[in-house]
């Protein structure tokens, strides 16, 4: 009754690779089986992506960008919050006023 709707895409955004299985590699290595005598021990596979390696002067660097930033924010959030601080005082500045003014005006009559 209810069937999940999967949608395709017609143009595919990226490159698309064909699945290899690897039985269909030519240049693969027969199935051993283990031996008992010594076993060959081999490197981890080196991953795609670069690994980042910091020293002492750029984790320095680091985090004093990281200090700069946190500053910046702050800063900035602090004069919104005056600004608005400021925009209260005066609206409650110009209520007093405005509440004297029509005062005196009822007095006056």
């Amino acid at each position: 009754m209810l069937r999940p709707r999967i949608p395709v895409n017609p143009l595919p955004t990226s490159t698309v690779a064909p699945l290899v299985h690897p039985a269909a590699l030519p240049d693969a290595e027969p199935h051993r089986e283990p031996s008992l005598k010594a076993h060959e021990h081999r490197a981890p596979a080196a991953s795609p992506r670069a690994t980042v390696q910091l020293t002492p002067g750029s984790a320095i660097a680091l985090a004093a960008g990281g200090g700069a930033v946190v500053l910046v924010v702050g800063a900035v959030l602090v004069s919104m919050l005056l600004a608005v601080a400021i925009t209260g005082v005066s609206v409650a500045v110009i209520a007093v006023v405005l509440r004297l003014l029509v005062k005196d005006l009822q007095k006056g009559r």
